[in-house]
């Protein structure tokens, strides 16, 4: 019986964050811990009358303290470019690669002098946990995809499946080919583009290659990612014993229906989360 798109679409779910997934504060505190002593020596720049003086004596005496200056950036990098009208330089903090004075520059033009010696900020500790905590918001679409992955997991070993026996995680086409003596050849454009799935399940008749993903807000990637699956199903379709499945879902793909319709046109195995709690996993391994 040909299911109805209108009415699958309309089970999607807003979203599936846990509690974990805005900020992983163990994260924010262990890096933090790592640079505290630095950061609490650096401290004493703040409210300086002579900070480029005191910067230079500071530097000299305890030069990995350079380390935390690209964090106070919101920088992750330990090298950074500057180009401006002086020219480009680029600057190491893990070991220092210009003379002092270039690094009093960039302190002075980057505005953490400023920062430190008018008192607008009082601790250098507290404020590198907010810089932190704000980077590790970027991270929030990471953990959104592994929330996904984690979810149809769990419904795999509720069927019954145990992983490295007959369901695996993570494998690229070249292991899929070697573990099973399966040519995937024509989703690989004749071994041109390594490509991963994100689970492989093997029953005694077929393997099955899985995609997951979840999507709580609209964009472009949603509509080539369906012209993608949609072209991966039909290649796979005409492979011997191997089914691709597709596991989806989120309100994003209400900005790009239209694209994940066509998808749905034409793969039986695509699935949402409401399909998942319906017992499907439990129907489709065979």
């Amino acid at each position: 019986m040909k299911r109805n798109f209108s009415e699958w679409l309309g089970h999607f779910k807003k979203s599936i964050s846990n509690y974990s997934y805005y900020i992983e504060f163990h994260k924010v505190h262990n890096n933090i811990d790592k640079i505290k002593v630095e950061l609490n020596i650096l401290n004493s720049l703040i409210g300086s009358k002579n900070i480029e003086y005191d910067f230079e004596q500071l530097v000299s005496k305890y030069p990995e303290t350079l380390k935390c200056i690209p964090l106070l950036l919101a920088v992750r990098q330990k090298e950074i470019y500057i180009v401006d009208a002086d020219g480009e330089l680029k600057y190491s903090f893990k070991k220092m690669n210009y003379p002092v004075e270039k690094y009093e520059m960039f302190m002075r033009k980057t505005g953490l002098f400023d920062l430190l010696q008018n008192h607008i900020i009082n601790n250098l500790v507290d404020y590198a946990t907010g810089v932190e905590t704000g980077l590790d918001s970027n991270g929030r679409k990471n953990r959104g995809g592994h929330l996904m992955e984690d979810l149809v997991e769990n419904y795999i070993v509720k069927a019954g499946f145990k992983v490295k026996e007959d369901y695996f995680k993570e494998m690229y086409i070249h292991e899929i080919e070697k573990k099973w003596g399966i040519d995937l050849s024509a989703v690989s454009n004749q071994g041109k583009m390594e490509k991963r799935f994100d689970f492989v399940v093997k029953t005694e008749n077929m393997l099955y290659v899985i995609e997951t993903n979840f999507y709580g807000g609209g964009g472009s990637k949603l509509n080539e990612t369906a012209r993608s699956y949609k072209t991966i199903a039909t290649e796979i379709d005409k492979i011997p014993n191997v089914t691709f499945v597709w596991f989806t879902d989120g309100a994003g793909w209400e900005s790009a229906k239209n694209n994940l319709e066509e998808t749905f046109d034409v793969m039986d195995n695509l699935y949402s989360i409401d399909d998942m709690e319906k017992g499907i996993m439990n129907n489709l391994f065979i």
